[in-house]
């Protein structure tokens, strides 16, 4: 079972030539290593690049570990560069375990005809100070585990099992080479013990690992709820009956997203076109990681749902917020009253803007009322869309909404964000 990953192949290609070093970044095990050694090795070959021009090292491997001193690193690299004109291919897997790696980054930016591409996958590798050093000398491709469209493509089969399982076990592509239930929810469990809670851990020497891990399952048993740092202090007391600060919390989310464990949708006031500094929703980059964290109980398809959608519109390279839309209306004492809607996702890109509802199940008119109640009320033009459980084409409905259905909009390649 071969996964193309075509969408960050063109990328890498685009990247070639602009003068920087090029930045591949992801959770682990979401194959950026076999896009480095595999796909691009393959392009580089195919388009005429000698071997003896593509210098890759696997830092990971204990095989390389005298390499993790930056002098004799840098040593290696001259020592392979072949001088004669071409482009040499500089390919470092898991940069951030080389001591000083951001000195090394920055020395390989002054070799001649070198293009240089580099991996980390935690949250020392894409700290403040490396984005600070690098502020427009490096280029950022990020990978994320494989889309339900990858994921199809390369499994195939009956769809609606494809999607169980793809929002059951994930998208990590190891996952989608096991066979069985039980290797794939050991695996998963693995994953999330042994490398990303074990990462987090010991790179932030982090004294409560048992806090952690417990706002990693408040966090995962209520996908796509609004959460802020006082909201979960009173769900720590309630139901894990544990006392813990509200900065501890504000650190804790912040680790999970430097280690894309979960990416933060910040509140936006439509009306006011403002953010509010009140309560976000955090989503999971793999609903396999997510699963594991619980136990695979919970399996809530429509929250499941949203988060794929999530995942899938920030991988066209959307920005995604939380939409706000304040109304006013008459309460049954006759006063207006001021009401805020919620709109699942108000996404961006460049001056292109679009609003989206995910509604798994639309049983009756009334239900279709509230999920177009927000969207009716946005005084602009932009686009307006409600995403169905369902297989839909997608169509403009009387009201100029966009409808249509999961499968439609994750699979299709021309739908209205393509």
């Amino acid at each position: 079972m071969v996964f193309e990953r075509k969408m960050y192949l063109e990328k890498l290609i685009s990247a070639e030539g602009n003068g920087m070093i090029k930045i591949i970044t992801g959770i682990r095990r979401s194959g950026k290593s076999y896009l480095l050694f595999n796909i691009f090795h393959n392009y580089l070959v195919e388009k005429g690049v000698g071997l003896d021009h593509i210098i890759e090292l696997a830092l990971d491997d204990n095989h390389n570990k005298k390499l993790l001193n930056p002098d004799r690193l840098l040593e290696y690299i001259d020592n392979h560069v072949v001088n004669d004109g071409k482009t040499n291919y500089v390919i470092l897997d898991e940069i951030q375990l080389v001591d000083e790696f951001v000195g090394v980054m920055l020395s390989l930016l002054h070799m001649r005809n070198v293009e240089t591409y580099v991996s980390g996958s935690n949250s020392k590798f894409l700290s403040k100070d490396v984005v600070t050093e690098f502020r427009g000398r490096g280029w950022e491709i990020r990978v994320h585990p494989l889309s339900f469209a990858e994921y199809y493509e390369g499994v195939g089969g009956e769809i609606m099992q494809a999607m169980t399982d793809y929002y059951m076990y994930g998208g990590l592509p190891m996952v989608a080479q096991l066979q069985t239930e039980l290797e794939k929810k050991q695996y998963l469990n693995d994953v999330y013990t042994t490398i990303y809670l074990r990462d987090i851990i010991e790179r932030n020497h982090l004294q409560n690992a048992e806090g952690l891990m417990a706002i990693i399952r408040v966090l995962a048993s209520d996908i796509g709820a609004s959460f802020n740092a006082k909201r979960i202090v009173n769900t720590f007391r309630s139901t894990e009956h544990v006392s813990i600060s509200e900065n501890t919390i504000r650190n804790y989310l912040l680790l999970l997203q430097d280690s894309f464990i979960i990416s933060e949708a910040m509140r936006y006031n439509v009306k006011g076109r403002k953010y509010i500094g009140s309560e976000n929703k955090y989503y999971f980059e793999d609903l396999g990681i997510r699963n594991a964290i619980i136990g695979f109980r919970q399996i809530e398809v429509s929250h499941l749902m949203e988060n794929m959608l999530y995942n899938a519109i920030r991988q066209k390279g959307y920005s995604v917020d939380v939409g706000l839309v304040e109304i006013w209306e008459k309460n049954k004492e006759g006063k207006n009253v001021r009401k805020q809607l919620e709109v699942d996702f108000v996404i961006n890109r460049a001056d292109e803007r679009v609003y989206i509802q995910s509604a798994y199940m639309l049983p009756d008119e009334e239900k279709w009322l509230q999920e177009k109640r927000p969207l009716l009320n946005i005084p602009d033009s932009f686009k307006k869309m409600i995403i169905t459980g369902e297989y839909r084409s997608g169509n403009y409905n009387d009201d100029g909404i966009y409808i249509i259905g999961w499968y439609n909009f994750l699979l299709e390649k021309n739908n209205v964000l393509s």
